[in-house]
């Protein structure tokens, strides 16, 4: 038996129709592993921290006072800026549960609202700064504190940087469904993070 042209041509277009239909569902056999991802860099950002946080803490058991004299911790502005931290968790989930809802207006809402949260926290640290009476190299608790206030900012400040990326993609309709919403998943989880390392901190440096 012969095969004709049309023939010939019937056959390779079944088989790129089955090779794209097979090549779609291997594709659906591998989930979406970026939250993985997200969730192993901040494990590894959990070590610096750990390790910042050991330091810190060998550091104040052999010391014989600690705070050292003439440090004075001030409670009032610290604890404020903590409660804004905090809260911004809770607001930041609220646009992530909005996206997951199809509501993209409440999750451009709830992210700006985080962010400029995240910004007023941030000034408050630079104001907290401003009006120490000790600087980075008065001594070891000194050192410290601005080490690790500032390595704990400077990731704020990422985030607050995520959380504007978000809104802007979030500009364009249709860009985060209720089945497509990895970018603000993905910040929430990191802000959820920034929010657990600060209140070690503060824990460590203002109250212990």
């Amino acid at each position: 038996m012969q095969f004709t042209s049309v023939d010939k041509s019937q056959t390779t277009t079944n088989l790129a129709t089955e090779a794209i239909a097979s090549s779609g569902q291997h594709h659906e056999e591998h989930p979406d592993h970026r939250i993985l991802g997200v969730v192993v860099f901040l494990v590894a950002e959990s070590m610096i921290f750990l390790g910042m946080f050991s330091a810190y803490l060998i550091y104040r058991a052999m010391s014989a006072q600690w705070p050292p004299e003439g440090i004075e911790r001030e409670l009032l502005l610290p604890g404020i800026n903590t409660l804004i931290l905090i809260s911004s968790s809770f607001v930041m989930n609220r646009g992530n549960k909005a996206i997951k809802n199809d509501d993209q207006a409440g999750l451009r809402v709830w992210f700006a609202a985080t962010a400029i949260m995240g910004a007023i926290f941030l000034a408050g640290q630079v104001y907290e700064y401003s009006n120490l009476e000790f600087g980075l190299t008065t001594n070891l608790y000194a050192s410290c504190f601005y080490v690790l206030t500032a390595f704990h900012g400077l990731h704020v400040t990422f985030g607050v940087l995520l959380i504007s990326g978000v809104l802007v993609r979030s500009a364009k309709d249709g860009h985060y469904t209720k089945e497509s919403h990895f970018g603000p998943e993905a910040a929430e989880l990191y802000w959820h993070f920034v929010d657990v390392i600060w209140i070690i901190l503060f824990i460590l440096l203002y109250l212990l």
